[in-house]
């Protein structure tokens, strides 16, 4: 591409491209497409970019695809890779000048030089670094703040790469520059500081920005650019000044008006100096030994003493918490339980750790954070009263709320308790005997501390289990005051509440739980309640369930934020699946809401989430009734789990579990229920990891009505079938096999034909002797369904894998039954042992020789049978088969057993009907050997026994006893 005939051509298609007009966009994108791979297109880029009379946002287009093409074909081995030769002119023009007046395009244009330094520097672009080196130093305002903007992103992507060789080199670099870094940021802060201080705020503010990339820079050197950073003097004198600069800096705040531009990069800075220490300790914690006692001291000093008054902010207060929190937690300041066996930076770690961390100074953090940092403030007070459910969101976890001070409190509060609880529980206990009794309503600060210490006993619980006796606490005074009315209770109602939840789990005696529910109720009905999911046992809770649930069911259809509507179907989901089909009587009017709800909630995939989730637990209860909910139910299950649907990415799991427990539910199959079916196909293309649900459901077709779903979906099954087993798992190709036999149990006449396609490679895999015992063991079962119940088939398959392998038939029938007996181990189900004994014996009676040669393997196997399903009566001496069936019985069921499903009476009916458990192996082998008998004769059957082991005909002869 010549340059100077290219330029003009570029450059207007570059400004159609930046047209609102598609008709003129569409055509520019698509041109600026196909000049990617040409030759000489980026150099051109590069000086229309550089070219800062042109429009701006032609300019801000060429940066950006020029830096899209760095990423694409930069690398000497990326296809259409650009020449040696331009990339040398590329590298030389980005660093001739850095004089870029946009902030957006420097920003972009310091980035790119970035990501051409990750490929090049150093070997390719050994010039890069002096020249961002010599630029920075240069009295012009603009050009060294952009050479400065550049050296951070160019010292930032280096520092990102983690090879070896990589690492290397960023060393190097480091230990090079650092020195020169160090000075960069000493200067421009100590200008900053000296503008302030002279009131040049416009100057200041250009300074601190200086500052700010300059701390950027060191930031990344120090924590990325040293294997062992204690050694090196220049380093750890830069970590100790930042403790002088962060005391400075804090005092600078003081005299700059909060409104001021500069505030706010002056707080960015602060915390910068914050992650400096943080990034530090978290990369080399023994190198950091050195500054743990001065980190201490900063922080508690400005976050838990007079000193920080009036100028720490909190974003700062998070920062110096999390400094404490990761030096009180840090694994490798903690010494093993036998203290021979840790090493003496551990031990010297905690030497400083211990002598800081005083009973005073842990009593005064105790009581800060209690008394100062856990009390609710003003505008939470206003907000609560304002918006009860916004505040109870937003205090529960909603997004602002990760990243607020309060649940940095409590952590901090929760790690020092832990590590320190030994010290600490008698300072929280005393704060809890100095607020016995019920709070006057009118003293608003006393009833903010007792709510604030109710936190900390609920939040520090597992470490009170053997100081609290909580069942008195709760009996003596909690109950009581759950019973307070009054509106400014509100605080202490709703924390003592929270308070059980804590403790529910811990310490709480089941006898109690009645006068708990009793409570809940009550606040339930003041609509005073931020509700948990508590433990409970549901013979106490029955009395409770109508008014409760009635209670919830009120607060869902009242509450309007999403999160709180998740959070009140979550307990109601939570209520409805410990009573089961008891709350049968009260789901009328949710069944009559989730619709509506669900159509409201179309926009917010996770409250559908939760709906699904309550779905599940309401057809469970519901039981064969949950049919009636089918007009709303089916939609909403074909919705889920349709994956051209956008919402399936968050609905799929729960669509499908839900899809799954309405099949094991429903009493008959629905001409709509089979329809969606239509699905699944889709879904196992997909082989995710919700493909083992994808076959529970299809085997709760079979089970529910195999005749008319094998119908109509048996041929596009067997299809998707042959394609899984192609790259599938072993614990996959075992579900694919599970299924094949449950519609081979189901449907022994038609089943074989449908699944014809897949039975060759089963048999193959048995007579190849298949190496994996689980799979052998599916493989056996599958045969033996068809071997005993579809004997005609089975002659058919013997003939074709006769016809396919190019053997004989017998030939074949040897192997198989030789393979079956040496590998009846691999079959580990009684069920399955038993069918495979049921199956060899229906080849007797036999003249077939290779069938007699077999004769020993199959009593063998038929005597190991016997084993496995023969018990002895006590009373008659006489054997029974214990797997067989006469009648079906409903099952009897205790409180914590869940009641049996459609499908679970489904699989019992079918079991009636399966010779697994309808024929006593006893009786079978007695009559497949007497006709043996009859078949070859007294002599030629004596002479067939005789290859037999005599202990197999003395154990057999046993358990024939009465035949």
């Amino acid at each position: 591409m010549d340059l100077n005939s290219a330029s003009t051509i570029v450059l207007r298609v570059l400004t159609q491209a930046t047209s609102q007009d598609t008709a003129v966009l569409k055509p520019a994108e698509e041109q600026l497409k196909q000049w990617e791979t040409q030759p000489g297109f980026y150099s051109v880029l590069l000086n229309i970019f550089t070219n800062h009379t042109l429009d701006v946002n032609v300019r801000w287009l060429a940066v950006l695809y020029f830096k899209n093409g760095i990423d694409r074909y930069w690398r000497r081995v990326a296809p259409h890779a650009l020449s040696e030769e331009e990339k040398t002119t590329l590298r030389a023009g980005l660093i001739t000048n850095f004089n870029e007046p946009v902030n957006q395009i420097a920003t972009q244009i310091s980035v790119l030089i970035a990501k051409v330094a990750r490929v090049d520097c150093p070997r390719q672009w050994p010039e890069l670094i002096p020249t961002l080196l010599e630029s920075v130093k240069v009295q012009d305002d603009l050009r060294q703040h952009r050479a400065l903007l550049t050296f951070y992103h160019v010292t930032k992507t280096l520092a990102s790469k983690r090879l070896a060789a990589d690492r290397k080199l960023f060393y190097d670099l480091a230990s090079g520059i650092y020195s020169f870094a160090c000075s960069l940021w000493n200067h421009h802060t100590d200008t900053f500081l000296q503008q302030v201080c002279a009131g040049d705020e416009a100057a200041a503010t250009n300074s601190l920005e200086r500052t700010l990339l300059s701390l950027k820079v060191l930031r990344k050197l120090t924590v990325h650019g040293f294997v062992e950073p204690h050694w090196s003097v220049e380093v750890m004198g830069f970590l100790h000044a930042v403790f002088e600069r962060l005391k400075q800096f804090l005092e600078c705040s003081r005299s700059i008006r909060a409104e001021n531009v500069c505030r706010d990069r002056l707080e960015k800075t602060i915390i910068l100096f914050t992650k400096v220490l943080l990034d530090f300790l978290d990369q080399h914690p023994f190198s950091f030994t050195p500054l743990i006692q001065r980190s201490l001291e900063f922080a508690v000093s400005y976050v838990f003493t007079d000193a920080g008054e009036g100028i720490v902010f909190e974003r700062f207060i998070v920062q110096c918490m999390n400094l404490i929190k990761m030096i009180v937690k840090n694994y490798a300041y903690k010494p093993s339980k036998n203290v021979e066996d840790s090493s003496p930076e551990t031990l010297e770690a905690h030497k400083i750790k211990t002598a800081f961390f005083t009973y005073p100074t842990l009593m005064e953090i105790c009581r800060r954070l209690v008394t100062h940092y856990f009390l609710l403030t003003n505008e939470e007070l206003m907000m609560w009263e304002e918006d009860p459910e916004g505040f109870t969101v937003e205090e529960t976890g909603g997004d602002s709320w990760k990243y607020s001070l309060r649940p940095c409190t409590e952590v901090l509060f929760i790690d020092i308790f832990h590590e320190y609880n030994q010290a600490l529980t008698p300072v929280l206990l005393e704060m809890v005997r100095s607020l016995q009794g019920s709070t006057d309503v009118e003293d608003t600060s006393a009833i903010l501390i007792k709510d604030a210490v109710y936190n900390a006993v609920g939040l520090a619980a597992y470490e009170l289990f053997d100081s609290v006796d909580f069942d008195q606490w709760f009996k003596n005074q909690l109950l009581s005051e759950l019973q307070v009315s009054h509106n400014r209770y509100k605080p202490i109602r709703r924390r003592v509440i929270w308070l059980i939840g804590q403790w529910i789990s811990v310490k709480f005696k089941s006898d109690l739980r009645p006068m708990l529910y009793e409570a809940i109720r009550n606040l339930l009905q003041d609509q005073d309640l931020v509700v948990n999911d508590f433990e409970f046992r549901t013979d106490q809770f029955l009395p409770y369930l109508e008014s409760m649930f009635t209670l919830l069911f009120q607060l869902l259809q009242e509450v309007t934020q999403c999160d709180t509507k998740m959070h009140v179907l979550h307990v109601l989901s939570c209520v409805i699946e410990r009573v089961n089909m008891q709350i049968r009587p009260y789901v009328g009017c949710l069944v009559q809401y989730l619709p509506l709800l669900w159509k409201q909630s179309e926009e917010h995939n996770m409250l559908r989430c939760a709906i699904l989730t309550t779905l599940i637990h309401l057809v469970q209860g519901l039981g064969a009734d949950s049919k009636n909910l089918y007009p709303f139910l089916l939609p909403v299950i074909q919705l889920s789990t349709d994956v051209s649907q956008p919402p399936h990415v968050y609905l799929l799991e729960d669509g499908l579990e839900l899809w799954l427990v309405t099949l094991e539910n429903s009493p008959c199959l629905t001409p709509e229920l089979l329809r969606i079916f239509q699905n699944m196909s889709a879904l196992l293309e997909l082989s995710s990891e919700n493909l083992k649900n994808c076959f529970k459901i299809i085997n709760a077709y079979i089970f529910l009505s195999s005749s008319e779903f094998l119908q109509m979906y048996a041929t596009d099954l067997c299809r998707s079938f042959c394609e899984l087993l192609k790259d599938i798992t072993t614990e996959g190709q075992v579900q694919v096999l599970k299924v094949v036999e449950n519609v081979l149990k189901v449907n022994p006449v038609l089943g074989p034909q449908m699944f014809q396609p897949l039975l060759p490679s089963i048999f193959r895999g048995i007579i190849d002797g298949e190496r994996y015992p689980v799979v052998m063991s599916t493989y056996l079962g599958i045969m033996g369904r068809v071997l005993l119940q579809n004997a005609s088939f089975f002659s058919l398959l013997l003939s074709q894998m006769a016809c396919e392998l190019g053997q004989e038939l017998d030939q074949i029938l040897g192997n198989m039954i030789e393979m079956w007996v040496d590998r009846m181990d691999n079959i580990t189900q009684p069920e399955r042992r038993k069918l495979s004994a049921l199956a060899l014996l229906s080849l007797l009676p036999s003249l077939n020789s290779v069938i007699q040669d077999k004769f020993c393997g199959i009593i063998n196997i038929s005597v190991e049978g016997l084993h496995d399903v023969m018990t002895e009566d006590p009373e008659t001496g006489t054997y029974k088969d214990c797997m067989l069936m006469f009648h079906f019985e409903e099952p009897k069921v205790t409180e914590d057993e869940e009641p049996p499903t459609e499908q679970d009476k489904r699989k019992k009916i079918l079991a009636l009907k399966d010779p697994v458990h309808t024929v006593s192996l006893q009786q079978f082998i007695y009559e497949k050997l007497k006709a043996q008998q009859e078949l070859l004769g007294e002599q030629g059957f004596q002479a067939l026994m005789e290859t037999v082991d005599t202990e197999i005909v003395a154990q057999l002869q046993e358990f024939l006893q009465g035949f």
